[in-house]
């Protein structure tokens, strides 16, 4: 439920300007979440929303502005949440999750900038990784099969 709402919330950010977490709510009731304003603002940590200068939306933050030690642990955290299976084939790394959480733990791969990673691609529940190289692919899939193993 908490990987969907947080994927809703991004559907909704980039869809329209939303200026406080009221707006949020709504929106996300009318889309069939109901959340409490502390649901909201934790989402809205967790997934690294900014306010827009100028108008004040939220919106996703740069990679700039995440460090990579917190990217790095909000990889962890969103790894050992969502990722339920590892996958290596060749130079490629798939990675399972639930319905709903591919999205927001793609988004904590993409924010870390893994060196290994030449990038990603996000459906529902299966992320696809493109490694620079087979050697490199292996090492990502051992680094996340133990943020699985967490």
């Amino acid at each position: 439920m908490k990987a969907r709402r947080q994927t809703v919330i991004l559907e909704l950010i980039d869809r329209e300007p939303l200026h406080n977490q009221e707006q949020l709510r709504r929106r996300l009731r009318q889309r069939g979440f109901g959340a409490t304003q502390a649901t909201i603002s934790r989402d809205i940590a967790e997934l690294g929303l900014v306010k827009q200068p100028g108008d004040g939306a939220y919106r996703r933050s740069t990679a700039d502005a995440t460090t990579p030690a917190t990217a790095r642990t909000a990889l962890q955290r969103a790894a050992g949440e969502y990722l339920q299976r590892v996958e290596r084939v060749q130079q490629l790394v798939v990675l399972r999750t639930g319905i709903g959480q591919a999205q927001p733990l793609a988004l904590a791969i993409d924010r870390t900038h893994l060196p290994e990673a030449a990038g990603t691609i996000a459906g529902d529940d299966t992320i696809l990784i493109i490694a620079r190289d087979a050697r490199r692919a292996a090492v990502l899939a051992k680094r996340f099969e133990q943020f699985a193993a967490k």
